[in-house]
């Protein structure tokens, strides 16, 4: 019952800070890019974006990802964003909020996906 609420809670979460994502690239400061590892906490996969949450050893980051199809086209599986999973981003802080950057690539294990 907990793991049930709580995954309602982050996919409200999730899928309320991808709707707004969706709204623009112009958030995000592309002249600081970020280099981030550490490991997915919790994760979504649902339109219009995708995320994660990384906890890194200094926070937690919202991470915003591309669209699930282009994520699935370029073999970035659901499966491969579970939580417990390492991972690292590359990508550009949000220029509004501190937690938050929107990634240009993804490492899981070997495989690096290039999400833009």
């Amino acid at each position: 019952m907990l793991g049930s609420i709580a995954v309602a809670a982050l996919a409200l979460v999730m899928g309320a800070g991808a709707a707004w994502a969706h709204h623009g690239w112009s958030g995000y400061d592309a002249t600081k890019e970020l280099t981030l590892s550490g490991t997915i906490r919790a994760s979504g996969y649902e339109h219009p974006h995708g995320g994660v949450q990384l906890e890194t050893p200094d926070k937690t980051w919202k991470v915003v990802l591309a669209p699930p199809s282009r994520m699935e086209n370029r073999g970035l599986t659901r499966q491969m964003l579970a939580p417990g999973t390492p991972a690292k981003v590359v990508g550009y802080p949000s220029r509004e909020h501190p937690d938050e950057m929107r990634a240009e690539r993804i490492t899981i294990g070997d495989k690096t996906t290039e999400l833009r």
